[in-house]
Order: C-alpha cells, then sequence, then structure tokens
C-alpha cells in the first residue's frame, strides 16, 4: 500500500509538471480610467484591448518585450486605486529607462539600490529594506532600481539585470525581448571582447563573433563569462 502511495504521489507531480501555467496578466486598480489609459500610452506601452459594456470596460496595455500585461477599468476589481505595489519591470540599462521616463515628464526617483547602512525613511521596497542612494557599485545584476507610480500611485520599480541567476534561462536557447537588449548585451560584450584583446597582445581577433556569441549565451544562462 505505501508503494501505490508513493507512485501516485510521484505521477501527480509528474502530470503537474507538465502543465504550462503561464503568469501573464496582472489587474491594477485606478480611479480615472481614461486617464490610467492616457498615462500609459504615453509610456508607449502597447495598446492591446479596450472593451466596454454598459457597466463594465477592461483595458489591457503590455509593456515593451513584456510577456506580461496589466489591465485596468470598470468594474475590474474591487481593489483600492492605487494599491498595487512592487511592480517589477525588467530593465537592461536602469539609466536608460530612468532617462526615457523623465523625457517623457514622467516623475521617476534617482537610481537606488539595496546594501549599505540606514539612510532614514523613504517609501519602502523589498519586504521593508530601505533605499541606498545611486546604483549599485559594481552595477550587479538584481541590485539596482528606480521607482515611479502612475496618477492612481500604483507603484512600479525598474529593476537592472544583465545577468539571470543559474537555472532561470535555458543555455540551450537565447533570446532577446527587444532590439535595445539586444543593443545593450553587445555593447557589454564589445567592451568585455576589448579587455579580452588586450590580454591577448592587442592583436585583432579574428574569431570575434565566435566569442561574442560565447558571452551573450552565457551571460544569459549565468554562466561564467569567457576570459
Amino acid at each position: 500500500m505505501a508503494n501505490l502511495k508513493n507512485e501516485v504521489k510521484s505521477n501527480d507531480a509528474t502530470s503537474v509538471a507538465r502543465i504550462d501555467m503561464k503568469f501573464e496578466v496582472v489587474v491594477i486598480p485606478v480611479s480615472d480610467v481614461d486617464r490610467a489609459k492616457e498615462f500609459y500610452v504615453k509610456l508607449g506601452w502597447r495598446l492591446d484591448a479596450d472593451y466596454a459594456t454598459d457597466n463594465f470596460r477592461v483595458i489591457q496595455f503590455t509593456p515593451p518585450g513584456s510577456q506580461c500585461s496589466v489591465i485596468f477599468g470598470k468594474n475590474v476589481t474591487a481593489a483600492a486605486p492605487g494599491s498595487a505595489q512592487g511592480l517589477y519591470l525588467i530593465v537592461s540599462d536602469i539609466a536608460a529607462a530612468r532617462a526615457k521616463l523623465l523625457g517623457l515628464n514622467v516623475k521617476v526617483s534617482e537610481v537606488f539600490h539595496n546594501e549599505g547602512v540606514y539612510t532614514g525613511p523613504d517609501e519602502p521596497y523589498l519586504f521593508g529594506r530601505m533605499r541606498v542612494s545611486g546604483p549599485d557599485s559594481e552595477h550587479r545584476s538584481y541590485r539596482s532600481f528606480a521607482s515611479f507610480q502612475d496618477p492612481d500611485g500604483n507603484g512600479w520599480l525598474f529593476q537592472e539585470l544583465t545577468t539571470r541567476l543559474p537555472g532561470r534561462i535555458d543555455p540551450g536557447s537565447t533570446s532577446f525581448a527587444s532590439a535595445n537588449d539586444l543593443a545593450s548585451a553587445l555593447r557589454r560584450a564589445g567592451a568585455a571582447h576589448g579587455e579580452h584583446e588586450k590580454r591577448t597582445g592587442g592583436q585583432r581577433d579574428e574569431n570575434w563573433p565566435d566569442w561574442y556569441a560565447q558571452y551573450l549565451v552565457r551571460e544569459q544562462s549565468g554562466e561564467e563569462l569567457p576570459q
């Protein structure tokens, strides 16, 4: 009987593991639907839907390069407007992402990171840790942030990420969400390759395409970068 129970549990786990569960939509509560729509249009997010009936309206936007969308509208959620907080937007260049919003006249915080000494009260993030001014000194992935809000106060966080933790990316599959992400990765590869050429006597590396390819793949999968 014990063996049978173990076999059933094993089969259940296997069957669950085979079911794709793609997280694709987050609901954000707003008080003025048209004002919120105008804000996200200004950000350059893709408008996927604006559907309405007599007592219902739903609008869906998708950030550039994202596989997840947000929806808001009329009678979409009972949550208080502005109560959605800690909504992460992953970017490969946080300075560029912040500059983009400033260029659109959107108020955005300075870049900050999540290490260091206590610096005084500030709005909470990351389970209540306090903000430390400036980007991470080594520009490590997952460490640098900037925040902004929509007109209702729903809180968004840019998080800079160039190399994912091992196990998050299939090393046999490399992809980029946008041309900007690919361009940023190529710039990092170019800078690293320049250091590589210095170490090899300053001679031109005729196999640079192979080196770049290895760099891009390993960076995404969290493997050791080529030297």
